[in-house]
């Protein structure tokens, strides 16, 4: 089934939390808190400015992205957690630096 989001909404996967901490304790699932980082997987063509002018997303399908802790509604789409949230949501986007790319 394909989704497409309507106005300046965007469809974003979780992406899973570590199961290990730093120093190796494994944490148990009834101990995780749900990750506050995904991915986008749909975006909306924008929202109308007062004029009516179409302004577009600073975010595109395929950013990592930070967003708040109750942000978004979640809905299973083909067997797939997924949030809906609008762009306002977002707190940011996350940008791999070439350190980090070499580290993993």
């Amino acid at each position: 089934m394909q989704f497409r989001p309507l106005h300046d909404r965007v469809v974003v996967k979780r992406v899973a939390e570590e199961e290990k901490t730093k120093g190796g304790i494994i944490i148990p699932d009834t101990a995780k808190e749900k990750p506050m980082e995904g991915e986008i997987v749909a975006v909306g063509p924008g929202a109308r400015d007062e004029k009516g002018v179409l302004v577009p997303l600073d975010v595109k399908v395929g950013d990592r992205i930070l967003f708040g802790k109750w942000s978004g509604t979640e809905v299973k789409l083909d067997g797939q957690d997924l949030l809906i949230m609008k762009e306002s949501d977002i707190m940011g986007i996350l940008e791999v630096t070439k350190s980090a790319k070499k580290a993993a």
